[in-house]
């Protein structure tokens, strides 16, 4: 069902009522919430698992001087919220820790009912920068390498915010406006671009994005050297610049969720051996513990509520 106010954005602005048909294509094509062409990343073999959030394989194949194997694979969701649901729903994971600067796991986490060792939320007060609105990737791997120092014999989730934005260290402000706003129904940028609503070029969210990516970069260079075992550097979903969908071939923006194309799925999957394996043991599920901040604060600052 729909809310009113979805409602009266499609009478506002027709091409979400066309992005709600090609979203249904999909899903009908794949016959189940999520790509079913993608990769299960809890059953391939690793010891640490390092995600991207918004990370297209072209973007990374082109910034990226990391050591290691690199290979193109495709994701089962277009946006975080269903990564996690077709990754991570119902699974066994005592094996895994989850380091993460994206709010989702928490705000769906009985929905998803992973039954994981440890999560570690980096976004809650010690690991968020109010000034930037999201979590600097170095305040992750600083995170990451204490949780791989404390838990020697787990599998290691580590799941930075960027490149998705808000955008790091850069003259611009507009993708941080809402910051300032109260009003939860504020639209993202990927909205306000779509709607024709914010006067910056597709070139220039581009380098905006791309720069994300190069600042974040090093930061995951440095978690790698730190790290023992098989490491896996990839992400969630990627995110499209004014590409045409598909069957209906309106310009996207973002990475609206079920709309599986090229540029929202095809992801990096780099291979990277340090040393000898981790020897991997299950343990006990920990407490899932209260946050202490608004989530849905922390999701609006990261451009999620609209």
């Amino acid at each position: 069902m729909y809310r009113l106010s979805q409602i009266a954005n499609g009478l506002r602005h027709p091409n979400l009522i066309l992005r709600e048909v090609n979203r249904y294509y999909f899903l009908c094509l794949y016959t189940r919430q999520f790509n079913a062409a993608g990769l299960d990343v809890f059953a391939e073999d690793w010891d640490n698992l390092i995600i991207l959030d918004a990370c297209r394989h072209d973007a990374f194949e082109s910034e990226s001087t990391l050591p290691g194997t690199l290979e193109a694979r495709e994701s089962r969701a277009s946006e975080t919220v269903g990564f996690l649901k077709a990754n991570l729903s119902g699974r066994d994971l005592r094996d895994t820790v989850y380091v993460t600067s994206n709010p989702q796991l928490y705000r769906f986490r009985d929905e998803i009912d992973a039954n994981l060792h440890d999560v570690i939320n980096v976004w809650q007060d010690e690991g968020w920068d109010d000034t930037l609105g999201t979590v600097r990737p170095e305040t992750t791997t600083e995170h990451a390498i204490e949780a791989s120092e404390q838990y020697p014999n787990k599998r290691i989730v580590v799941h930075y915010i960027q490149p998705h934005y808000p955008f790091l260290e850069t003259d611009v402000d507009f993708d941080k406006g809402h910051l300032e706003i109260d009003d939860p129904g504020e639209p993202n940028l990927w909205y306000k671009k779509m709607w024709g609503e914010l006067p910056v070029s597709g070139d220039t969210l581009w380098q905006l994005y791309m720069d994300n990516l190069r600042q974040t970069l090093p930061h995951v260079e440095s978690l790698l050297d730190s790290l023992r075992g098989k490491s896996v550097v990839t992400s969630d979903h990627g995110n499209m610049f004014g590409e045409r969908s598909f069957p209906i071939p309106i310009q996207e923006w973002g990475h609206p969720h079920s709309t599986f194309t090229e540029e929202l799925v095809k992801v990096p999957w780099l291979v990277v051996s340090d040393g000898d394996r981790r020897n991997i043991v299950a343990g006990d599920s920990q407490t899932h513990r209260d946050a202490d901040v608004d989530v849905e604060e922390r999701l609006r600052n990261l451009g999620y509520a609209r």
